[in-house]
Protein backbone atom coordinates (compact mmCIF):
# COMPACT_ATOMS: atom_id res chain seq x y z
CA UNK A 1 0.00 0.00 0.00
CA UNK A 2 1.22 3.46 -1.51
CA UNK A 3 1.91 6.15 1.67
CA UNK A 4 -0.58 8.68 1.10
CA UNK A 5 -0.54 12.75 2.31
CA UNK A 6 2.14 14.98 1.51
CA UNK A 7 5.32 13.72 0.50
CA UNK A 8 9.31 14.91 1.01
CA UNK A 9 10.62 12.69 -1.62
CA UNK A 10 8.49 11.31 -4.90
CA UNK A 11 9.21 9.41 -7.95
CA UNK A 12 7.50 8.13 -10.84
CA UNK A 13 9.02 5.54 -13.01
CA UNK A 14 12.69 6.37 -11.52
CA UNK A 15 15.14 4.81 -13.87
CA UNK A 16 19.13 5.03 -13.84
CA UNK A 17 21.53 3.43 -16.27
CA UNK A 18 24.92 2.83 -16.47
CA UNK A 19 25.46 1.74 -20.02
CA UNK A 20 23.97 -1.56 -20.23
CA UNK A 21 23.13 -1.92 -16.68
CA UNK A 22 20.17 -0.86 -15.03
CA UNK A 23 20.88 0.19 -11.46
CA UNK A 24 17.35 1.53 -10.96
CA UNK A 25 14.15 0.14 -12.87
CA UNK A 26 11.44 2.19 -13.25
CA UNK A 27 10.87 2.48 -9.35
CA UNK A 28 7.94 4.69 -7.74
CA UNK A 29 8.69 5.71 -4.44
CA UNK A 30 7.01 8.23 -2.10
CA UNK A 31 8.41 9.11 1.33
CA UNK A 32 5.62 10.69 4.23
CA UNK A 33 6.65 14.24 5.42
CA UNK A 34 7.22 13.28 9.14
CA UNK A 35 8.87 9.99 10.31
CA UNK A 36 11.24 7.24 9.26
CA UNK A 37 10.92 5.97 6.02
CA UNK A 38 13.54 2.99 5.65
CA UNK A 39 15.09 1.63 2.24
CA UNK A 40 16.01 -1.70 2.79
CA UNK A 41 17.92 -4.04 0.22
CA UNK A 42 21.48 -6.12 -0.15
CA UNK A 43 24.31 -4.53 -1.65
CA UNK A 44 23.94 -3.74 -4.72
CA UNK A 45 20.24 -3.24 -4.75
CA UNK A 46 20.27 0.04 -6.08
CA UNK A 47 19.72 1.88 -2.44
CA UNK A 48 22.71 4.10 -2.89
CA UNK A 49 22.37 4.85 -6.51
CA UNK A 50 18.54 6.18 -5.31
CA UNK A 51 19.85 8.17 -2.73
CA UNK A 52 22.35 9.75 -4.95
CA UNK A 53 19.64 10.65 -7.62
CA UNK A 54 17.57 12.06 -4.28
CA UNK A 55 20.41 14.39 -3.36
CA UNK A 56 20.92 15.54 -6.63
CA UNK A 57 24.85 13.89 -7.21
CA UNK A 58 23.87 11.55 -10.26
CA UNK A 59 20.84 12.12 -12.88
CA UNK A 60 18.15 9.80 -13.57
CA UNK A 61 18.02 7.90 -16.71
CA UNK A 62 14.06 8.19 -16.41
CA UNK A 63 11.30 9.03 -15.11
CA UNK A 64 10.82 12.08 -12.47
CA UNK A 65 11.74 12.94 -8.97
CA UNK A 66 10.63 15.88 -6.91
CA UNK A 67 12.60 16.29 -3.20
CA UNK A 68 11.08 18.73 -1.04
CA UNK A 69 7.82 19.53 -3.77
CA UNK A 70 11.27 20.25 -6.00
CA UNK A 71 11.94 18.46 -9.54
CA UNK A 72 15.28 17.26 -9.57
CA UNK A 73 18.26 17.34 -10.38
CA UNK A 74 17.48 20.96 -11.53
CA UNK A 75 16.87 22.25 -8.07
CA UNK A 76 19.61 20.02 -6.32
CA UNK A 77 21.61 23.26 -5.01
CA UNK A 78 18.15 24.82 -3.43
CA UNK A 79 17.11 20.94 -2.32
CA UNK A 80 20.78 20.19 -0.78
CA UNK A 81 20.83 23.11 1.30
CA UNK A 82 17.85 21.83 3.35
CA UNK A 83 18.78 17.91 3.37
CA UNK A 84 21.08 16.92 6.28
CA UNK A 85 23.41 13.77 5.09
CA UNK A 86 24.95 11.00 7.49
CA UNK A 87 26.92 8.85 5.13
CA UNK A 88 28.40 6.03 5.53
CA UNK A 89 31.88 7.68 5.62
CA UNK A 90 32.51 10.01 8.51
CA UNK A 91 34.74 12.33 6.18
CA UNK A 92 35.30 14.71 9.33
CA UNK A 93 38.54 16.85 9.13
CA UNK A 94 41.02 14.99 11.40
CA UNK A 95 43.19 18.64 11.90
CA UNK A 96 40.02 20.39 13.17
CA UNK A 97 38.41 20.21 16.40
CA UNK A 98 34.61 18.93 17.33
CA UNK A 99 33.45 22.54 17.34
CA UNK A 100 35.73 23.91 14.47
CA UNK A 101 34.60 20.78 12.17
CA UNK A 102 31.02 21.84 13.13
CA UNK A 103 31.68 25.50 12.40
CA UNK A 104 33.74 24.94 9.09
CA UNK A 105 30.25 23.21 8.06
CA UNK A 106 27.78 25.66 9.28
CA UNK A 107 29.82 28.27 6.99
CA UNK A 108 28.40 26.46 4.18
CA UNK A 109 24.63 27.63 4.84
CA UNK A 110 24.85 31.16 6.40
CA UNK A 111 20.63 32.06 4.91
CA UNK A 112 19.51 29.09 7.17
CA UNK A 113 21.45 29.99 10.30
CA UNK A 114 20.39 33.18 11.51
CA UNK A 115 20.49 32.55 15.24
CA UNK A 116 24.04 32.97 17.62
CA UNK A 117 26.06 30.18 15.81
CA UNK A 118 27.89 28.78 18.90
CA UNK A 119 25.18 28.55 21.13
CA UNK A 120 23.54 26.25 18.62
CA UNK A 121 26.71 24.14 17.95
CA UNK A 122 27.01 23.22 21.55
CA UNK A 123 22.95 22.66 21.33
CA UNK A 124 24.11 20.06 19.03
CA UNK A 125 26.81 18.51 20.75
CA UNK A 126 24.76 18.20 23.44
CA UNK A 127 22.30 16.50 21.68
CA UNK A 128 24.63 14.00 20.91
CA UNK A 129 26.12 13.82 24.00
CA UNK A 130 29.32 15.26 22.60
CA UNK A 131 29.22 18.18 24.83
CA UNK A 132 32.68 17.65 26.77
CA UNK A 133 34.50 16.88 23.52
CA UNK A 134 34.11 20.10 22.02
CA UNK A 135 37.72 21.13 22.09
CA UNK A 136 39.26 17.46 21.02
CA UNK A 137 40.56 16.65 17.87
CA UNK A 138 38.76 14.03 15.80
CA UNK A 139 41.77 10.99 16.10
CA UNK A 140 41.19 11.61 19.91
CA UNK A 141 37.34 10.09 19.28
CA UNK A 142 36.08 6.84 19.56
CA UNK A 143 34.18 5.45 16.48
CA UNK A 144 30.99 5.94 18.10
CA UNK A 145 31.68 9.48 18.98
CA UNK A 146 32.82 10.31 15.39
CA UNK A 147 29.36 8.70 14.13
CA UNK A 148 27.69 11.09 16.28
CA UNK A 149 29.25 14.24 15.45
CA UNK A 150 28.91 12.88 12.14
CA UNK A 151 24.99 13.32 13.08
CA UNK A 152 25.36 16.94 14.62
CA UNK A 153 27.20 18.05 11.63
CA UNK A 154 24.38 16.56 9.61
CA UNK A 155 21.96 18.81 11.68
CA UNK A 156 23.77 22.02 11.19
CA UNK A 157 21.43 23.13 8.76
CA UNK A 158 18.60 22.57 10.63
CA UNK A 159 17.21 20.16 7.87
CA UNK A 160 13.41 19.05 6.60
CA UNK A 161 14.86 15.71 5.59
CA UNK A 162 17.97 13.85 7.18
CA UNK A 163 19.18 11.14 4.74
CA UNK A 164 21.53 8.15 6.79
CA UNK A 165 23.14 5.67 5.09
CA UNK A 166 23.93 2.73 7.51
CA UNK A 167 24.67 5.06 10.54
CA UNK A 168 24.85 2.92 13.19
CA UNK A 169 27.41 -0.16 11.11
CA UNK A 170 30.23 -1.46 13.38
CA UNK A 171 28.92 -0.07 16.82
CA UNK A 172 28.66 -1.26 19.83
CA UNK A 173 25.13 -2.48 21.47
CA UNK A 174 24.86 1.23 23.91
CA UNK A 175 26.15 3.98 21.04
CA UNK A 176 23.31 1.95 18.72
CA UNK A 177 20.63 3.00 21.10
CA UNK A 178 21.92 6.34 21.87
CA UNK A 179 21.65 6.80 18.12
CA UNK A 180 18.11 5.31 18.25
CA UNK A 181 16.60 7.72 20.75
CA UNK A 182 18.16 10.57 19.55
CA UNK A 183 16.92 9.56 15.39
CA UNK A 184 13.30 9.49 17.50
CA UNK A 185 13.37 12.71 19.30
CA UNK A 186 14.18 13.72 15.58
CA UNK A 187 11.34 12.47 14.32
CA UNK A 188 8.88 13.33 17.36
CA UNK A 189 9.96 17.12 16.47
CA UNK A 190 9.23 16.56 12.64
CA UNK A 191 11.60 15.85 10.86
CA UNK A 192 11.61 13.11 8.08
CA UNK A 193 13.99 10.19 8.47
CA UNK A 194 14.84 8.54 5.14
CA UNK A 195 17.73 5.66 6.48
CA UNK A 196 19.10 2.61 5.14
CA UNK A 197 20.46 -0.13 6.93
CA UNK A 198 21.38 -3.66 7.07
CA UNK A 199 20.23 -3.99 10.37
CA UNK A 200 16.19 -5.38 10.47
CA UNK A 201 15.83 -4.89 14.16
CA UNK A 202 17.04 -1.19 13.63
CA UNK A 203 14.52 -0.83 10.95
CA UNK A 204 11.68 -1.96 12.77
CA UNK A 205 12.74 0.19 15.88
CA UNK A 206 13.02 3.10 14.27
CA UNK A 207 10.91 3.48 10.76
CA UNK A 208 7.02 3.86 10.05
CA UNK A 209 7.26 2.31 6.81
CA UNK A 210 10.34 0.65 4.90
CA UNK A 211 10.76 -0.37 1.03
CA UNK A 212 12.56 -3.48 0.14
CA UNK A 213 14.41 -3.36 -3.37
CA UNK A 214 16.35 -5.33 -4.37
CA UNK A 215 18.07 -5.51 -8.24
CA UNK A 216 17.00 -2.21 -9.07
CA UNK A 217 13.35 -3.21 -8.31
CA UNK A 218 11.05 -2.01 -4.78
CA UNK A 219 9.34 -5.89 -4.35
CA UNK A 220 7.74 -4.71 -1.23
CA UNK A 221 6.87 -1.46 0.79
CA UNK A 222 4.46 -0.71 4.29
CA UNK A 223 4.74 -0.69 7.46
CA UNK A 224 7.24 -2.93 8.82
CA UNK A 225 4.81 -4.88 11.43
CA UNK A 226 2.01 -5.27 7.99
CA UNK A 227 4.95 -6.69 6.01
CA UNK A 228 5.92 -9.15 8.41
CA UNK A 229 2.06 -10.04 8.82
CA UNK A 230 1.29 -10.00 4.87
CA UNK A 231 4.27 -11.85 3.54
CA UNK A 232 5.96 -14.66 5.89
CA UNK A 233 4.16 -17.00 8.38
CA UNK A 234 3.56 -15.55 11.92
CA UNK A 235 5.86 -18.21 13.75
CA UNK A 236 9.44 -19.77 12.89
CA UNK A 237 11.29 -22.97 14.77
CA UNK A 238 14.44 -22.71 14.16
CA UNK A 239 15.75 -26.61 14.41
CA UNK A 240 19.55 -27.08 15.07
CA UNK A 241 19.39 -30.67 13.00
CA UNK A 242 23.26 -30.94 11.62
CA UNK A 243 22.60 -33.00 8.45
CA UNK A 244 19.45 -34.49 8.59
CA UNK A 245 16.55 -33.64 6.67
CA UNK A 246 13.66 -32.24 8.02
CA UNK A 247 11.00 -35.71 9.10
CA UNK A 248 8.24 -35.97 6.94
CA UNK A 249 5.93 -34.32 9.23
CA UNK A 250 7.64 -31.52 9.96
CA UNK A 251 7.69 -31.03 6.03
CA UNK A 252 3.95 -30.89 5.92
CA UNK A 253 3.28 -28.45 8.91
CA UNK A 254 5.70 -25.84 7.99
CA UNK A 255 7.48 -24.22 5.14
CA UNK A 256 11.15 -24.99 5.92
CA UNK A 257 14.36 -23.97 4.66
CA UNK A 258 17.42 -25.72 5.51
CA UNK A 259 20.49 -23.37 6.48
CA UNK A 260 24.02 -24.41 7.47
CA UNK A 261 22.48 -27.30 9.41
CA UNK A 262 19.73 -25.32 10.98
CA UNK A 263 15.94 -26.03 10.06
CA UNK A 264 13.85 -22.56 9.87
CA UNK A 265 10.17 -23.86 9.59
CA UNK A 266 7.83 -20.99 9.07
CA UNK A 267 4.33 -22.20 10.12
CA UNK A 268 0.79 -20.41 11.22
CA UNK A 269 0.69 -23.62 13.67
CA UNK A 270 3.32 -23.89 15.62
CA UNK A 271 1.83 -26.29 18.18
CA UNK A 272 2.24 -28.88 15.76
CA UNK A 273 5.41 -28.49 15.01
CA UNK A 274 6.58 -28.25 18.70
CA UNK A 275 4.13 -31.59 19.35
CA UNK A 276 6.29 -32.93 16.74
CA UNK A 277 9.44 -31.86 17.68
CA UNK A 278 8.81 -33.35 21.00
CA UNK A 279 9.30 -37.13 19.65
CA UNK A 280 13.10 -35.97 18.82
CA UNK A 281 14.52 -34.66 22.41
CA UNK A 282 17.85 -34.95 20.62
CA UNK A 283 17.12 -31.55 18.47
CA UNK A 284 17.53 -28.08 19.93
CA UNK A 285 15.34 -25.78 18.91
CA UNK A 286 14.20 -22.19 19.50
CA UNK A 287 10.70 -20.66 18.45
CA UNK A 288 10.18 -17.19 18.18
CA UNK A 289 7.56 -14.77 16.19
CA UNK A 290 8.43 -13.66 12.53
CA UNK A 291 10.40 -10.67 11.96
CA UNK A 292 11.62 -8.38 9.02
CA UNK A 293 14.26 -10.03 9.00
CA UNK A 294 12.21 -12.89 7.86
CA UNK A 295 10.61 -10.78 5.32
CA UNK A 296 13.38 -9.42 3.83
CA UNK A 297 15.06 -12.69 3.19
CA UNK A 298 11.91 -14.30 1.90
CA UNK A 299 12.00 -11.46 -1.04
CA UNK A 300 15.83 -10.81 -1.63
CA UNK A 301 17.13 -14.38 -1.16
CA UNK A 302 19.42 -15.97 1.20
CA UNK A 303 22.51 -16.01 -1.42
CA UNK A 304 25.50 -13.90 -0.49
CA UNK A 305 25.98 -10.88 -2.15
CA UNK A 306 29.51 -9.01 -2.84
Amino acid sequence: MAASGPCVVEARGLLKRYGDDTVVDHIDLRVPRGGCFGLLGPNGAGKTTTLRMILGQSPPSGGSLDVLGESMPAAGRRVRARIGVVSQDDNLDPDFTVMENLEVYASYFPRRLRRPLRPYLESLLEFVALEDRAGYRIPALSGGMRRRLVIARALVNDPVLLILDEPTTGLDPQIRHLIWARLRALTDRGTTVLLTTHYMEEAERLCDRVAIIDRGRILAEDAPRALVEGEVEPSVIEVRAGERPPPPEIARQARVETVDGVWHCHTSEPGAVLASLRDHPELEYLHRPANLEDVFLRLTGRELRD
